[in-house]
């Protein structure tokens, strides 16, 4: 694919969620970006700018260190850009989900297994910067392959122990 402006800027900003490079990602980020999908993740997640962003870049990298992106095709209609990808990795910590108080609500005991699931990330673009993102993603069939559903009587006990030690971290974190 080539990569073109303000393709490219939503590109790099989806491919470098796992990539590592904070310097690159910010990059790609306006100061007042919102990330309309932060809803079940972590309260710091939830803010606005390049911070808030990549706090959700570290959440996903705790459960999934080997977080990537394949880029398929991006398309630019006027100040949106939508990014069809594939996101894949292994499962090799725990995924926290919070509730709406930004509470744990659910946690996924790691199971070791791969994944790669289809996503079209949508974004608004402000000053040549991602300023708003959406997301479409395939969440059953990541859980699915990651092998959360159906769950067997032994997983549902680790995520419930999972659980409980995400619920003491965040205690002690207040």
């Amino acid at each position: 694919m080539s990569i073109q402006e303000p393709a490219g800027v939503a590109v790099r900003a989806v491919t470098d969620m796992g990539a590592g490079d904070r310097a690159a990602f910010d990059a790609t980020m306006h100061p007042d970006a919102v990330n309309r999908e932060a809803h079940a993740e972590p309260p710091n997640c939830r803010g606005v700018g390049p911070e808030a962003f990549w706090a959700s870049a570290l959440w996903l990298r705790a459960a999934f260190p080997d977080l990537r992106h394949e880029p398929h095709v991006a398309v630019v209609d006027g100040e949106l850009v939508v990014v069809h990808a594939t996101m894949s990795g292994t499962h090799r910590g725990p995924f926290v989900v919070y509730d709406a108080a930004g509470r744990v609500e659910q946690v996924f005991a790691p199971t070791g297994k791969t994944f790669a699931v289809t996503q079209t990330h949508w974004f608004r673009m402000r000053d040549g910067l991602c300023a708003e993102h959406w997301a479409n993603r395939d969440d059953l069939g990541m859980g699915q392959q990651l092998g959360w559903f159906p769950p067997s009587p032994r997983y549902l006990w680790q995520c419930a122990q999972a659980k409980r030690a995400a619920q003491r971290a965040e205690s002690g974190s207040r």
